[in-house]
């Protein structure tokens, strides 16, 4: 009986490690799809490029070529006139960062240069780390990420999180209607003087944002609510707050219930960090920030390192999420305290004025007109 239950466990052992090996080569196969993918739409992108903008092509072109390539290949996917003109943004707007030292093509070539030039991505100049993020991000993420972004490093910081944190489409825009580049990094803090690895306080540093999105909680200005209601709407949408706060985030509970000789305190929401190999403790007001605040958060600091936090981890962090904050006022009580704590504001969705919110997808759809009428140049 005993060797029998044995072979089962060997069995389902060998059944697990080859179910592995067949979630990884799905996933590297998903990869090289995809990166083959790219490697196509960037080149037919340089060939339209180069055939439409030095008029060799007349107007139209592409709607034909489009209409030729679904009669020869019927069941084709992705080369509309439209994404096939948005192939050639792609090209346009990345040729300069793939290829610095190389002149926009000419139309000028035989038909064997212009398969080679169809089949290209030039990928070798951004490095190994940038390169595997860049031909692991879809298509449609890139089409975003281009029509959103206004400089190169912008478009970087997109790709790199969509990589790292396997965004969805409807997450990345989500990440781009928060403007996450302009806010991740510049959450007054006190992280340089109290963490005494300067490695892991610039990464804690660039972990959390100044001012935090959270649309999906629905309260409106006008219901009479407390920090708890935003809580608890938070936790009962958890996975979004943790898209929302950023990767490594690891949800341990809310109202952490703290016990100090025998007296209780309770933390608002208590996660711990992978990266930055911590608890992270988020104390909500519903107000604007006041100095006194922070006593309160360097309390729950203190006792969770004294009573949770474990041998080998950091020293535990601590954010107070308030609704409105004097900038000055934050940097200047926050250096006067000895644990890592930094203040940020949250913005509900129902903060968002009712007609601008309204007006929202119509102003996505007047950018995609427009973006259409560039291409049709």
């Amino acid at each position: 009986m005993g060797n029998v239950n044995q072979d089962l466990l060997a069995y389902r052992e060998a059944a697990r490690n080859i179910k592995r090996a067949i979630m990884q080569s799905r996933y590297r196969a998903a990869e090289c799809a995809n990166a083959e993918m790219l490697n196509l739409y960037y080149g037919v992108g340089k060939y339209l490029s180069a055939n439409t903008r030095s008029g060799k092509w007349g107007t139209g072109a592409t709607e034909t070529i489009s209409t030729q390539l679904q009669g020869e290949l019927p069941g084709l996917h992705g080369f509309s006139p439209s994404n096939m003109k948005n192939m050639r943004i792609f090209f346009e707007q990345w040729s300069s960062e793939l290829e610095p030292n190389r002149q926009l093509p000419t139309a000028d070539s035989d038909s064997d240069d212009e398969l080679v030039l169809i089949r290209q991505l030039p990928t070798a100049e951004l490095g190994e780390t940038r390169m595997m993020a860049f031909c692991r991000v879809g298509f449609t993420h890139h089409r975003e990420i281009l029509r959103k972004c206004k400089t190169v490093d912008e478009r970087w910081y997109y790709i790199l999180r969509c990589a790292d944190e396997f965004w969805s489409v409807a997450d990345l825009k989500n990440h781009l209607r928060a403007d996450d580049y302009a806010s991740f990094g510049n959450m007054p803090n006190n992280f340089a003087l109290t963490i005494p690895n300067e490695r892991t306080a610039a990464v804690a540093v660039r972990s959390f944002r100044d001012e935090y999105l959270i649309d999906f909680v629905n309260i409106k200005e006008s219901d009479a609510y407390d920090e708890r209601d935003v809580e608890n709407a938070i936790v009962a949408e958890i996975k979004k707050f943790i898209m929302t706060v950023g990767a490594g985030f690891c949800f341990i509970g809310n109202q952490y219930r703290l016990l100090v000789d025998e007296e209780e305190f309770f933390v608002d929401m208590l996660f711990f960090n992978r990266d930055l190999q911590c608890l992270v403790a988020f104390e909500l007001k519903k107000d604007k920030f006041r100095p006194a605040d922070l006593g309160q958060l360097s309390f729950y600091l203190s006792a969770l390192d004294k009573y949770v936090r474990k041998q080998n981890e950091n020293k535990t962090i601590g954010i107070l999420l308030c609704q409105e904050m004097n900038r000055t006022v934050v940097e200047l009580a926050v250096q006067d305290y000895d644990k890592p704590m930094g203040v940020a504001t949250y913005r509900l969705g129902t903060e968002i004025p009712e007609p601008y919110a309204t007006l929202i997808p119509v102003i996505d759809g007047v950018q995609q007109i427009l973006m259409e009428n560039e291409d049709k140049k």
